[in-house]
């Protein structure tokens, strides 16, 4: 029987500084990470790399100059574009399957067209009344399907 490998991306967002065990525990078994902005802290990459390997973007409360403002890359055979949301991005332009974004907190997975968008919302400190979240991207076949995963946390 020939089963299907599944490529697992982690898409975790807006962590402001602040690494939850139960954000690592969601993304245990992605083959990738990818973390769209306002990491606030070198920590946390290195915490994310322990899980797997980890790719960020620079998002509007970064200070960090060594992180791009997008990043692209091929995972699963789909390609993936990273930005936090705050500036504009020609997404058309870069041919992408995937779209991660964050900035607003709010979790959202929505397709539009070919593209699926995916913003991760928060695993950070919590922002009003928004849950803490990340999401996970399964690839199978050459099609992704996204899930929001919130973190219970006090």
């Amino acid at each position: 029987m020939n089963v299907a490998k599944v490529f697992e991306v982690g898409l975790i967002s807006d962590t402001h500084g602040k690494m939850r065990p139960e954000a690592l525990l969601a993304l245990a078994g992605c083959d990738v990470i990818l973390h769209a902005g306002d990491v606030c802290g070198v920590g946390v990459l290195d915490d994310l790399a322990q899980v797997a390997p980890c790719h960020a973007v620079r998002g509007n409360c970064d200070d960090d100059p060594g992180l791009p403002l997008v990043f692209q890359g091929e995972f699963g055979g789909l390609r993936f574009l990273v930005h936090h949301g705050h500036l504009p991005v020609d997404v058309a332009a870069t041919g992408a399957a995937v779209v991660v974004s964050g900035h607003t907190h709010v979790p959202k997975v929505e397709r539009v067209g070919q593209v699926l968008n995916v913003n991760p919302g928060s695993a950070g400190p919590r922002r009003f009344n928004l849950p803490v979240t990340v999401a996970r991207v399964s690839v199978r076949e050459g099609r992704p399907e996204a899930r929001i995963l919130e973190l219970q946390v006090a």
